[in-house]
């Protein structure tokens, strides 16, 4: 698996191809009431599917959360999967106790 580098602006992480077209992004929220990112979106493009992309794009979030000291809430259905199946994002896995909706 090749290491991608993504850009970032506040909220996403992204890929464009030399086209300048969107190939790969990873969106995020930062909850206004506690120290928790959002992750409610993830996209990789056909072209690109298979090759750990997605999977790169969600540890991105999970660096910067180690960065800033929060924790995420995986709301989209890739990332939700990658904190139940792997153990080393345990640590910044906000599990949402209180059951609140977001």
């Amino acid at each position: 698996m090749k290491k991608m580098e993504f850009q970032y602006e506040p909220g996403r992480f992204f890929k464009l191809d030399d086209q300048q077209k969107l190939v790969a992004e990873v969106t995020f929220q930062t909850a206004t009431d506690k120290p928790i990112y959002i992750l409610d979106h993830t996209f990789v493009d056909p072209s690109l599917r298979g090759q750990g992309v997605a999977g790169q794009l969600v540890k991105a979030v999970v660096n910067k959360a180690r960065a800033d000291h929060k924790q995420i809430l995986p709301l989209c259905s890739y990332a939700h999967k990658a904190f139940e199946t792997k153990p080393e994002y345990a640590d910044v896995y906000y599990h949402n106790p209180e059951g609140e909706k977001y």
